[in-house]
């Protein structure tokens, strides 16, 4: 199935915004997720809001003006507004003026913070915060902020961004190391897979011995389990012993062109603590060589050049493309989400 049969981008969801930490108490920082341009704070109680980045007088950015932990004023003329959108204040107003402030209102997207994570819901206005959807699970496992974070933007549709991370055939050929399936070693894998909420599920197996940095970091016999989930949030979750370690990859569309890449480790395993600057390059480096092979495919594309996804290490895009497809015929058809997957083994070599 082709990304042109899809639906190009995703609304009534929820988008990795940035990692908890980056945001003080009394800050802001812009954003632009799908498009739009969004200003996301955290007030001087330490909630998370996010508000559209444009003042409704003359059209400034806000994250041009300042912020007090309470307000936020444009720095045009000084129009003030609180973290749910409402204007405060209208400085050159003289008494008696007819302007009903209270009714001027910038739009405010619903903000959540879990486990670390800022998430923006970009969606339908009219919805309820009551009615919003979960967030993106991860797996519970007494982490509450991550150990790890990297950020990269990809010059890239959010799709190709999504089915190359996804891709289970392509690291012998773009992550290759001398400690990391050296001389493109390959193997025969073989993975069941089942239907998961929003997305799918590979089972938790035991890694191929090919896999050895899970061996090397974790000790003993590690067992994997992996799910994806809509818009674009890829979880990974190792178990060996007494340990745990959780892996949550999220691609934030920027908009058609650019897309935003947050990788997230948690981890249970204290030796992992003193090897954090070396985990963090290793992160970092293997991010970014998907970036640039994602984006040398960028050239093929530009040609109209459609993609041919086949059976079985495919599979996973295809079925991507299947999800984006329902989802957007659900919302429009104003009936309940079926997914596409079914249970199924899928067998490769990489």
């Amino acid at each position: 199935m082709a990304a042109a049969e899809t639906p190009s981008l995703l609304s009534d969801l929820w988008y990795f915004a940035l990692p908890g930490a980056s945001l003080k108490r009394g800050k802001f920082t812009p954003r632009t997720i799908m498009g739009e341009p969004m200003l996301i704070g955290r007030d001087a109680d330490g909630q998370v809001f996010a508000l559209r980045d444009v003042c409704p007088h003359r059209g400034m950015p806000l994250s041009e003006g300042r912020f007090d932990g309470r307000e936020v004023e444009c720095c045009y003329h000084g129009w003030r507004f609180d973290p749910r959108g409402r204007c405060t204040a209208i400085p050159w107003l003289v008494d008696g003026s007819e302007i009903d402030v209270a009714r001027i209102k910038v739009h405010r997207f619903p903000a959540r913070e879990q486990l670390g994570n800022i998430w923006v819901y970009v969606g339908d206005p009219d919805r309820s915060d009551e009615a919003l959807p979960e967030l993106p699970p991860l797996p519970g496992i007494g982490v509450r902020h991550p150990n790890l974070s990297v950020e990269m933007v990809f010059d890239c549709h959010v799709d190709q961004a999504v089915i190359g991370l996804m891709d289970p055939a392509h690291g012998p050929f773009v992550h290759g190391a001398w400690w990391w399936r050296p001389n493109r070693e390959m193997q025969v894998k073989e993975k069941a897979f089942e239907p998961a909420p929003l997305g799918f599920r590979m089972k938790r197996h035991k890694p191929a011995s090919n896999s050895r940095a899970y061996f090397l970091f974790l000790g003993g016999q590690p067992e994997t389990e992996i799910t994806f989930r809509l818009p674009g949030v890829r979880v990974e979750h190792v178990h060996a012993g007494r340990y745990d370690l959780v892996q949550m990859t999220a691609v934030t569309p920027i908009d058609d062109k650019t897309t935003r890449i947050n990788h997230q480790v948690y981890w249970t395993v204290p030796w992992l603590n003193a090897l954090k600057p070396f985990l963090l390059h290793i992160a970092y480096r293997f991010i970014d060589q998907d970036r640039v092979i994602v984006a040398k495919q960028q050239r093929g594309l530009k040609h109209s050049q459609p993609m041919l996804l086949v059976r079985d290490a495919d599979t996973l895009a295809r079925w991507y493309f299947r999800l984006k497809k329902e989802f957007a015929a659900a919302a429009a058809e104003r009936r309940d989400f079926v997914n596409p997957v079914e249970e199924t083994v899928l067998r490769w070599r990489s």
